[in-house]
């Protein structure tokens, strides 16, 4: 582990705050354009800054990174990313932070050579997603702020890319990239860059439908900022090389002071070695003193999730600080050549690029001569750029004379030289316009589409095992188990669900009995992670595959670099529009028409937090402040495997309040061009499943009359902004 080899990420959501990352000793800066960031409520950079923010960092021998982070709607892809990324490409953008699928293979074909890094909205939680992402071109990995030291070094041995990982600033508590909570509640999608954090409000909490404690002013979502200055050897031990804080939304101060802090300790901790690592008490205060929530943790580095990582307030905490921002000067090295009748020549030396600039003519002093020191002081004023003098040569002959205005012409003319020597590397020549289609148009109307179901336990599968009209059954291991010891004489198409969150290696087991299974008839797999996939993908089972809509597919690019993998069909995202799903290719789209909607997947767990943990899969009520219950349903055996309990990391899911449900919308889905419909249940008990699914059936199948029954309809007639 070399030092060069090591970044220093900082975040900038201003060019002020950009000035204050590097003066503050960041080795690279992120930053988010106009468009298409994760934080569309920072101040964010216009072109003209931005185009200057990469050429500063440059001269500098830093690097600048663009979040292109959200997902994509169709137009979006095909009528603004080209454009608005081609200046900052010829530019020499460093590389760009991405979410969405469809996105990365487009940059990929448009932008080549153009550092492509998978955002940890990408929701990346092992190796195998490690090697996916390297296999698709990415230079470099985001994870998922969940992990383990131990997970990212096996990350960091399967794959040769780089490893980027978060070590100060905001925790989320649903894993980035899967969170639909600010998006279902208000529209404001987390996905495109609007959270509304509604995991920092108070929330009444009841355990398995038990009174609520009646603490009003709890917040149980809320998590302390993570703060790792103690733990960095560990970090770089298990394969991190870009350290990220963040903070795009917070002020420059903010910025300044944290990198400076981090700064100082990477620099001992390479000085000195990890034996000697100490980190003084008056800095981790100054840390908690810049902002805190409840105090800081350590994240999950090192452990799987807990009450002392939680705030359970969003009370913002600052101390007596004052940061003083200061401004990244690069050393220069110069010879100036003052001899008479010749101009006045500069040559400047930078990091060891060369330029030089001249002006006027010297002339023979007809009065009093130049003196060197009168020289020098001129010459020394380097004002407003980004360089101040390391050492300056002057060869000059002593009967001299040149104006003052020459000399400034004669260096500012040097200085340009250097800068655009220094920037000169980075440019790259205009980029091929890739023409990317949009999906099919004038779609025809689609009658009775096959109904697939998915279930959580058996008694529900049981339920509904043997109905007419279902296609399909979408299952975890345990109830598929049980289903098909009674065999497949209906001859539905039944597939093994995967965990939301993948953790760890696919089971033995799980694979083995999926093997046999598939010989036996079954269909394929329910994947729901990139990890997941990933997995399957390298057992050679890609083409056994149906994406949940938590593998985004809000464009058509997205959804054709699935196909380009194999995959049998996806699911429509549930942040689209009725027009926006008539504007994406559906012909191997499969789309819900009810369930609960999953708002959040946390490695977090509210029963342990607040009621303690006795591993079994009960649930806690969440009320909020407009009387609406959310469940937070405890998934203790994620693989839902008898040899796999409490040896995976577990997680939480938040279900709506309400279900969703398009039974009125029938007419306007058939006109979507779909391949399948989807019923999802997942809190019902066997009897409410059974009369849901034979209403929906009823309607979508046998043109039965609506039943009195409402539903939210999600984002079926709003859309996400």
């Amino acid at each position: 582990m070399r030092k060069e080899d090591i970044e220093l990420l900082a975040p900038a959501g201003s060019y002020e705050g950009f000035e204050a990352a590097l003066g503050a000793g960041a080795d690279a800066v992120y930053v988010g354009g106009s468009a298409f960031g994760a934080r569309a409520y920072a101040k964010n950079f216009e072109e003209e800054e931005l185009l200057r923010a990469i050429d500063t960092a440059h001269v500098y021998g830093k690097k600048l990174y663009l979040t292109v982070n959200t997902l994509f709607k169709n137009r979006e892809l095909t009528e603004q990313l080209y454009e608005y990324l081609l200046p900052y490409y010829r530019e020499g953008l460093d590389a760009v932070i991405v979410q969405d699928m469809g996105a990365f293979a487009a940059i990929r074909e448009m932008f080549p050579g153009l550092h492509l890094h998978a955002s940890t909205q990408m929701t990346v939680t092992g190796p195998e997603g490690m090697k996916f992402l390297e296999e698709q071109g990415a230079a470099r990995v985001v994870t998922a702020r969940e992990l383990s030291l131990e997970e990212i070094q096996r990350m960091h041995e399967a794959s040769p890319i780089e490893i980027e990982s978060f070590i100060h600033g905001a925790l989320c508590y649903s894993y980035s990239g899967q969170c639909l909570m600010s998006s279902i509640l208000g529209g404001r999608s987390g996905n495109r860059g609007r959270c509304a954090q509604p995991c920092r409000l108070p929330y009444e909490t009841a355990l398995c439908g038990k009174r609520y404690d009646g603490k009003k002013d709890l917040c149980p979502l809320s998590l302390k900022d993570i703060s790792t200055i103690e733990i960095l050897p560990q970090i770089l031990d298990a394969g991190v090389t870009s350290l990220k804080i963040e903070g795009r939304m917070k002020q420059p101060g903010y910025t300044a002071g944290v990198t400076s802090v981090y700064r100082k300790y990477l620099d001992r901790l390479f000085e000195k070695g990890a034996d000697h690592y100490r980190v003084e008490e008056k800095d981790k205060k100054y840390l908690l003193d810049l902002f805190n929530r409840g105090g800081s943790c350590r994240g999950y580095y090192e452990q799987q999730n807990g009450s002392s990582m939680m705030a359970f307030t969003n009370e913002k905490k600052t101390g007596d600080v004052t940061v003083s921002l200061k401004k990244k000067k690069e050393k220069i090295q110069g010879n100036l050549i003052l001899f008479p009748g010749s101009p006045a020549i500069l040559d400047l030396s930078c990091r060891g690029i060369h330029a030089s600039g001249a002006a006027g003519e010297v002339q023979y002093a007809q009065n009093q001569p130049l003196t060197e020191e009168r020289v020098r002081v001129q010459m020394e004023k380097l004002g407003n750029t980004p360089f101040e003098w390391e050492r300056l040569d002057i060869q000059m002959d002593e009967n001299i004379f040149i104006p003052m205005k020459t000399l400034n012409e004669t260096r500012r003319q040097a200085l340009e030289a250097l800068e655009q020597e220094l920037t000169k590397p980075f440019k790259r020549a205009e980029a091929p316009h890739v023409s990317l289609k949009t999906g099919q148009k004038n779609k025809k109307r689609t009658e009775n589409l096959p109904i697939y179901v998915s279930c959580e336990d058996l008694d529900t599968a049981r339920s509904l095992y043997k109905r007419e009209g279902i296609r399909g059954m979408y299952l975890p291991f345990s109830v598929m188990e049980k289903c098909l010891e009674q065999g497949l004489e209906q001859d539905l198409e039944m597939y093994l669900a995967t965990p939301h969150i993948m953790r760890g290696e696919l089971p033995q087991r799980f694979l083995e009995t999926a093997g046999k299974w598939l010989k036996q008839g079954m269909t394929g797999f329910l994947v729901r992670s990139l990890e997941a996939f990933a997995a399957l993908k390298s057992a050679g089972l890609a083409d056994k595959c149906v994406l949940d809509h938590s593998m985004y597919t809000w464009n058509d690019r997205a959804s054709a670099f699935w196909e380009e993998q194999k995959v049998m069909r996806n699911t429509v995202p549930v942040e689209l529009n009725e027009g926006e799903i008539r504007h994406r290719d559906n012909r191997h789209s499969e789309m819900l028409i009810y369930g609960y909607l999953p708002l959040m997947i946390s490695a977090q767990c509210v029963h342990k937090n607040l009621y303690g943990c006795n591993h079994k899969e009960e649930w806690v009520s969440l009320k909020d402040r407009y009387e609406k219950e959310f469940p937070a349903v405890c998934y203790c055996n994620p693989w839902k495997m008898e040899n796999t309990g409490n040896t995976v990391p577990c997680y939480n899911i938040i279900y709506n309040s309400i279900p969703y449900g398009l039974l009125k919308e029938k007419e306007q889905v058939e006109r979507l061009g779909l391949h399948s419909l989807r019923i999802s249940f997942t809190t019902e008990k066997a009897e409410q499943a059974v009369k849901i699914f034979e209403e929906f059936k009823g309607v979508y199948l046998d043109g039965a009359d609506l039943p009195k029954r409402d539903y939210t309809k999600g984002h079926f007639k709003r859309g996400a902004e």
